[in-house]
């Protein structure tokens, strides 16, 4: 009995998320039951709450990110509430925008990963921050914050070109 209860909630809460976002139906039930499968193999955990550690773990072992601020940034960008968890919701709309979104939503995302202390601009300081701690370390001669320094001028010089 409880468990059709859960599969009547489950329909319900997909039925609710899936037209703010770029899923099916169908894809918003499977990622509501990854959200609580990943929630029921933590031991004692909130289902409809996902802690830090375990969102981290999802983006490692899904999509291989392994940098820990970019993780931490990707983490808030997800946790539109502020309350250091990311609900269910929060997961399939944020899943929306990170796999399907339109180009202004992916870059709107990207912006608050990349907007470091959320003024509202992506500073010289910030970029040079983000772009040192994810890009491959290469073993060349050159300093390699020197070619990230210059990587930073050349895209700040773009941006300032097309606007």
């Amino acid at each position: 009995m409880a468990h059709i209860v859960a599969k009547k909630a489950l329909a319900k809460l997909a039925e609710s998320c899936y037209r703010q976002t770029h899923f099916t139906k169908q894809e918003v039930e499977g990622l509501l039951q990854v959200f609580r499968d990943l929630q029921t193999s933590k031991k004692g955990k909130d289902e409809m709450k996902m802690d830090r550690n375990t969102f981290r773990e999802v983006l490692h072992y899904t999509f291989g990110m392994t940098d820990d601020i970019l993780m931490d940034r990707v983490f808030r960008a997800f946790d539109c509430d502020n309350d250091s968890f990311v609900s269910t919701q929060e997961w399939v709309k944020g899943l929306s925008v990170f796999l399907r979104g339109t180009m202004e939503e992916k870059m709107k995302y990207c912006f608050e990963v990349y907007d470091l202390n959320s003024d509202g601009y992506i500073s010289r300081e910030e970029m040079f921050s983000m772009l040192k701690n994810t890009l491959a370390k290469q073993p060349t001669e050159e300093d390699p914050d020197e070619g990230i320094k210059d990587l930073v001028e050349i895209t700040l010089k773009k941006m300032v070109q097309s606007s």
